[in-house]
């Protein structure tokens, strides 16, 4: 398969992922948190699919296009390693939704912050809480959820969180 082919593939997982979410917790309060920004696209998508909300971007630096980046408010700046572990009391057991889009290309590095954040995640969602993933984030107090018809496990990950 192409490069090319790969990344349409792997966006059209990721949409479809992050749709049915949207769709799975409407009906749950607090705040959308997003582990990296990269160009924006995608949370400019979750700004459309839940305009209500308040989404938290978790980003090392800024490179994405103006109408793409939260304001100063819901941007958190600096390496997620740091940042996570400071805000996690302000966002613990209140988030429905993480999306996490942190493929950097590098295996070693992937496995480094995938390790990192499934030690994060629990604290920060809400029971019965979702996190939709690029990379495979399973963690202590989540079951994988089904992933939409069109996507082939192993493309994009959906978990949800025990309720307590």
């Amino acid at each position: 398969m192409s490069r090319l082919d790969s990344v349409i593939r792997r966006l059209q997982a990721q949409r479809a992922c992050l749709e049915r979410a949207a769709s799975l917790i409407a009906a749950s309060p607090g705040p959308i948190l997003e582990f990296g920004l990269g160009q924006g696209r995608t949370y400019h998508h979750l700004r459309e699919l839940c305009p209500e909300r308040d989404i938290f971007v978790f980003e090392r630096e800024v490179a994405a296009s103006a109408e793409c980046v939260p304001d100063g408010a819901h941007l958190i700046l600096g390496d997620i390693r740091e940042t996570l572990p400071d805000a996690a009391a302000r966002f613990a057991g209140k988030v429905p939704l993480v999306h996490s889009d942190i493929g950097t290309g590098n295996t070693r590095l992937n496995a480094e912050l995938a390790g990192f954040l499934a030690t994060q995640l629990a604290g920060l969602l809400a029971p019965g809480g979702l996190v939709v993933s690029d990379q495979d984030l399973g963690f202590p107090g989540a079951t994988p959820v089904a992933l939409p018809d069109a996507v082939k496990p192993g493309r994009y990950f959906m978990y949800r969180a025990d309720s307590q």
